[in-house]
């Protein structure tokens, strides 16, 4: 077992933060866990899952931290537990293998993490049982297991407000605020009167923009506004909607602030968020930009709100754009212009999202999902050679794996490597039993792929297979009966 030092405890104002211990990677993994760790990636590929979870559960063993190795593991057992035949009056024993473990936790937590992955062995989903695995993860000092734990259970259902606010405490004890932030944004999203979510988010932000600006040692944020009348104007506006006159007259009453508080960051913040309500997006994007220097770009939130800016407004420029050419046609002088304009803003918009892409794999070049993310955009942005390092290794990720693979599928398609394209797209569609979205997108790709090879045939059985679950999915109906016609036609 890897020694693992405790959690080390500070205070920040009236919170404990714990500090999140590093999760070991794949290049720290010793020789021989390596070579075992290849074999699993090996195996999953080759659909062999049950030696696959031998595999990984050995490495985990001696090298608990591994979280892609343990986030690999509970895909496998995922998709084990679905291609397994149901048992009638099969009595699980979870139960009590579960109350020795909640025994263990405040004894031996590295043990109880061990004996709980039994459990989830074959019931990856269970509720407590991943529950209990956070307690015990972040009991051993793996905080980041703990949020895989409550992340597992959000898989299978991502609108668990009691599990969301488990996740949102452990952020706020990791001092997290930025993902603190997007958890209590989701659970506002699936429930807009939960008070206690609403206060969580906003002093997460507040916590956020103090720690990034390194103002500490304030015991709120209204201590970084001299003036606490300004500051309390500021709460109650931002609880309002304002249209028409009444949003004009905030933005002059901020903007006259601002004049005597150029520095204040809330103040500029506040000129974006309130010319983002007005839709005027330029200046929105102005103010929040000027907000983000004045944190010397310390302030991830703000920065990635010019770019979400930024996106928005050319989004709705390339949607004007294309309603006009949907209904006055391409032929003519402006609508050459209004095509140019078009394909510019397009342009610009796929350049925005892969430098910003390219920026968070900078911070964080061994995250995975960053790595799908960035290659996503690389190949939306038809730069197909470009994605393919990055989508082969997103591969590793379980949660983006099919994903991955579908795109990978596409690339080699583009690139005109038929042969990898069919391999790629078969074995993502192998990995998925039931005809979920996902399955739809990469089986009718495949089928895409087998048409430009003319094996017609083939193309045919791949959109009768969605066509018998879907028949409103794409062109698959007129695809799968235009066949039937073709064969009447030559009787």
């Amino acid at each position: 077992m890897v020694k693992v030092e405790p959690f080390v405890v500070t205070r920040d104002g009236d919170e404990i933060i714990l500090s999140a211990m590093a999760v070991k990677t794949e290049k720290e993994l010793s020789e021989t866990l390596h070579s075992l760790w290849l074999k699993a990636v090996s195996a999953i590929e080759l659909r062999n899952v049950g030696y696959a979870i031998s595999l990984l559960q050995e490495i985990l063993k001696q090298e608990p931290e591994f979280l892609t190795g343990r986030q690999l593991l509970r895909r496998a057992e995922v998709t084990k537990t679905k291609s397994a035949k149901k048992i009638f009056f099969n009595i699980s024993m979870a139960p009590i293998a579960l109350m020795r473990a909640q025994r263990e936790v405040k004894k031996d937590p590295k043990r109880a993490v061990e004996m709980l992955e039994k459990i989830l062995e074959t019931e990856p989903y269970n509720r407590q049982a991943n529950l209990v695995l956070k307690d015990a993860a972040v009991a051993a000092g793996w905080p980041e297991i703990g949020v895989f734990a409550l992340r597992t259970l959000l898989e299978e259902n991502s609108r668990d407000v009691k599990v969301l606010h488990e996740l949102g405490r452990l952020y706020r004890q990791l001092g997290d605020h930025d993902q603190e932030v997007e958890i209590y944004n989701q659970i506002t999203a699936i429930n807009p009167l939960d008070a206690k979510a609403l206060q969580m988010g906003k002093d997460a932000s507040a916590h956020g923009s103090m720690k990034r600006g390194g103002w500490t040692q304030a015991e709120s944020y209204r201590d970084l506004i001299k003036d606490k009348e300004v500051a309390i104007s500021l709460e109650q506006q931002s609880r309002m909607r304002l249209t028409g006159e009444s949003l004009d007259q905030q933005i002059a009453e901020t903007y006259a602030h601002h004049k005597q508080e150029p520095q204040n960051i809330d103040l500029a913040r506040r000129l974006g968020a309130l010319n983002e309500q007005k839709e005027d997006f330029e200046a929105a994007i102005g103010w929040y930009q000027y907000a983000a220097d004045l944190t010397k770009g310390a302030d991830a939130g703000l920065v990635r709100k010019v770019s979400d800016l930024k996106i928005k407004s050319l989004e709705r420029e390339i949607a004007a754009h294309e309603e006009f050419l949907s209904t006055q046609g391409v032929a003519g002088e402006l609508s050459a212009k209004k095509a140019e304009h078009l394909k510019s803003a397009k342009a610009k918009r796929a350049e925005i999202l892969i430098d910003d892409a390219r920026e968070r794999v900078g911070r964080n070049p061994t995250d995975l999902q960053l790595r799908f993310e960035l290659g996503e955009n690389l190949f939306n942005a038809g730069q197909f050679r470009e994605a393919l390092p990055e989508l082969q290794r997103a591969r590793q990720n379980p949660h983006a794996r099919l994903k991955a693979m579908n795109l990978l599928g596409c690339c080699y398609s583009e690139l005109g490597m038929l042969d990898l394209a069919v391999k790629q797209l078969e074995e993502a569609s192998n990995e998925i039993l039931s005809m979920d979205p996902t399955k739809k997108e990469i089986v009718y790709n495949l089928g895409l792929v087998y048409e430009r090879m003319g094996e017609l045939e083939k193309s045919v059985a791949c959109m009768k297979q969605i066509y018998e679950v879907d028949y409103g999915y794409r062109d698959v109906a007129k695809r799968v009966e235009s066949s039937y016609e073709r064969n009447i036609s030559r009787t």
